[in-house]
């Protein structure tokens, strides 16, 4: 199975002080343990560095350099499978803004999820489920839900 993974998760996974670092990285070990793959999306690497790079976020943040290696990592793994926007996920985040009534702040999951479900991708790894409960499509891995092989 592949699952598309939300910045949320990956910072969760890759920042030690994360309260939920352990479990995030729990449940990608299991995941890929049992063969299935990890979806990323660009605009999650982007995300992810402007994140893990924030002071205001961390006591520790990473530097730019090691973000960006860590990203590498993450786009280039061989259980990630790299997926993009095309016009037809575009069209459906701009139907779902309007469907839903989602404001500013829903800007970057609405397009994460239309990317995802244009990919055929059902699951996603995510800290925050109730912001992709929204569209109907996705089932939610988290910490505190998942409980896989």
């Amino acid at each position: 199975m592949i699952h598309g993974i939300d910045t949320s998760l990956m910072v969760a996974a890759e920042v030690s002080e994360h309260s939920q670092h352990a479990d995030a990285r729990l449940i990608i070990s299991r995941l890929l343990g049992a063969g299935d793959q990890i979806a990323i999306a660009p605009q999650v690497l982007a995300e992810f560095i402007h994140v893990v790079t924030d002071s205001r976020r961390f006591a520790q943040p990473l530097d730019m350099t090691t973000a960006k290696l860590v990203a590498e990592q993450w786009w280039n793994a061989k259980d990630t499978v790299q997926v993009f926007p095309d016009d037809i996920a575009t069209r459906l985040f701009l139907i779902w803004l309007a469907q839903f009534s989602l404001g500013r702040k829903r800007l970057l999951d609405t397009m994460l999820a239309a990317t995802y479900e244009r990919q055929g991708i059902r699951s996603i790894l995510t800290l925050n489920a109730a912001d992709f409960g929204v569209f109907g499509v996705f089932s939610c891995i988290s910490p505190g839900i998942y409980a896989g092989p």
